[in-house]
């Protein structure tokens, strides 16, 4: 089963929220519907940058990487690896 590792930025918060799923457009309804605690200041959340996995466990660890990234430094991996990452072929459903 393949896991999704996802960032979503927020124009109202100026900020970026980094998380995984194996369930991409089901995890950002959820986020924008106000469901997830974490995000709920934030809606509209956009997704700004999105790559599969193989595995939960590589997302896992690739997710707590991201996270770990100065604001600075994850806008410069979004620009390195934002070719190919799919995030502009994901519209989440409504």
């Amino acid at each position: 089963m393949s896991h999704w590792v996802y960032i979503l930025y927020s124009e109202s918060t100026d900020s970026y929220y980094k998380g995984q799923t194996d369930d991409l457009h089901k995890r950002i309804r959820r986020h924008n519907k106000g469901w997830e605690k974490a995000t709920q200041n934030g809606i509209p959340w956009k997704i700004v940058w999105c790559t599969e996995k193989e595995s939960k466990s590589s997302a896992m660890i690739l997710e707590r990487k991201l996270k770990n990234l100065s604001r600075s430094k994850l806008i410069r991996f979004m620009e390195k690896y934002s070719e190919g990452s799919g995030a502009t072929d994901v519209t989440p459903k409504a």
